[in-house]
C-alpha cells in the first residue's frame, strides 16, 4: 500500500467513525438516520461494499454500539431473525407433510400388498397338480 492510498484508506475510516458517532447520536447529516450499513455508508460517504469488504471491523464495531448504546437490535439482525423464524415454521410444517405421505405410503403399500395377494394365490394354483389334473378330465 502507497502513502497516498494509505492515507485515503485513514481518512476512509475515520469518516465512518464520525458517521457512526452521528447516527447514535440521532444527528445523521446524509442518511435517514437509521442503524444499517446502507445508512452508515451514506452517512460517511463510502460504498457499501468499502464498509463490507475492507473495513469490516467498523461494520461490527458499528453493530455492536448499536446494541449496548441504544438497546436496540440491528435492522439486518431483526430482519435475518424474522427469516429464520419463517423458516423455522415452513421446516415444522414440511415435517408434518412428510409424516403424512410416509403413512400415506404405508397404507398404499400395505393395500397394493393385499390386492397382489389374490393374484399371486391364482399363480400358485396353476403351478400345483391340480390344474394338469383338470386339463387330463377335460380332453
Amino acid at each position: 500500500m502507497t502513502v497516498s492510498e494509505a492515507s485515503l484508506h485513514d481518512d476512509e475510516r475515520a469518516r465512518i467513525r464520525d458517521a457512526i458517532d452521528r447516527l447514535l447520536a440521532g444527528t445523521a447529516t446524509q442518511s435517514n438516520g437509521s442503524f444499517t450499513v446502507v445508512a452508515l455508508a451514506a452517512e460517511a460517504g463510502v460504498h457499501r461494499m468499502a464498509l463490507l469488504k475492507r473495513h469490516v471491523d467498523l461494520k461490527n464495531e458499528f453493530y455492536e454500539r448499536v446494541r449496548n448504546e441504544t438497546n436496540q437490535t440491528p435492522e439486518a439482525e431483526k430482519r435475518l431473525r424474522e427469516t429464520v423464524t419463517k423458516l423455522k415454521k415452513t421446516i415444522s410444517e414440511q415435517r408434518k407433510e412428510i409424516a403424512e405421505l410416509c403413512a400415506t405410503a404405508a397404507g398404499l403399500t400395505f393395500a397394493n400388498a393385499v390386492l397382489v395377494e389374490p393374484e399371486h394365490d391364482r399363480c400358485r394354483l396353476c403351478r400345483t397338480s391340480v390344474v394338469p389334473r383338470v386339463r387330463s378330465t377335460l380332453t
